[in-house]
């Protein structure tokens, strides 16, 4: 048996990417901590048990890799990982990492350049997720509750993409002929437009007809923000941190790579939007 497992096959583009496979034919695993009774094809997968990792690979020979998230440093998880992946013999690795690079996460640039030598596996950074001012991430949650967005980013802009296309791209690769086109190794992924997160809220409010405001922080007051919400102190501290990059005009860029590899451009925001109106009017 060949097909696709998918680590993180319950998060945001996990489950979008399942879903896409499975409508094209493709034999698909989910490995999730606690997989769902009502998936078939679910297996339990936990990052810090080496055990769980064979049977998730077994008879695969392609993955979806999503990382172990609320770190810095990733690559102490994922090396067993990735050491059992190469002695079975998988032949196509997709792995999400980031365009957006949190300060002090040598890691997980280690784990990117790691995946990029091995011959058939490639790195996909997307730009920050449209579906983070969604609940239940803490700037969804904030919006949703108090029709605020706290930032330290100031004008900067990134370019935003919503996670359906992330799943179309690394689709495109998992299921493409061997070799990837133009035979890349990484590809940067990013919507249509960047924007800032005064231009988001304007979307927002005008889309919905729910006011949203910005309300300006420093890099400091972001950090006890995000431990609020529960983060670890060290990767509240980089993730903060990330909104002084944005600041600086380090994620305002775009590409064309959803375009290079599904055919069709990237969701806008106001696409996205339109999509999730209720999750917001409904706070």
């Amino acid at each position: 048996m060949t097909g696709v497992l998918i680590t993180g096959g319950t998060g945001k583009t996990g489950s979008a990417l399942a879903e896409l496979l499975r409508k094209s034919g493709v034999p698909v695993r989910v490995a999730s901590r606690t997989p769902p009774a009502d998936v078939p094809d679910a297996v339990r997968f936990e990052w810090s048990d080496p055990v769980t990792h064979p049977a998730a690979l077994h008879g695969m020979d392609r993955v979806y890799l999503v990382p172990p998230v609320d770190t810095t440093d990733p690559m102490p998880l994922v090396e067993p990982f990735l050491d059992e992946a190469e002695r079975l013999g998988v032949r196509r690795l997709v792995l999400l990492g980031s365009a957006i690079v949190l300060p002090g996460a040598a890691g997980a640039l280690e784990l990117a350049a790691h995946v990029r030598a091995r011959p058939g596996w490639v790195v996909l950074r997307p730009s920050g997720f449209m579906q983070n001012f969604l609940a239940p991430h803490p700037l969804g949650e904030r919006i949703r509750r108090r029709g605020e967005i706290r930032t330290a980013a100031g004008t900067g802009r990134v370019g935003w993409i919503d996670a359906r296309d992330i799943a179309a791209a690394a689709a495109a690769l998992l299921t493409g002929p061997n070799g990837q086109p133009d035979d890349r190794r990484d590809y940067l992924l990013t919507g249509p437009k960047a924007l800032s997160y005064h231009e988001v809220a304007q979307i927002i409010t005008m889309r919905t007809g729910r006011p949203i405001r910005i309300v300006p922080v420093g890099v400091a007051e972001q950090v006890e923000t995000y431990r609020a919400s529960g983060m670890p102190d060290a990767f509240a501290t980089a993730l903060a941190a990330v909104d002084a990059g944005i600041r600086a005009g380090r994620d305002n860029q775009i590409s064309t790579a959803v375009l290079d590899l599904t055919g069709r451009p990237p969701r806008a925001f106001t696409e996205f939007v339109q999509d999730h109106a209720l999750q917001w009017t409904n706070g």
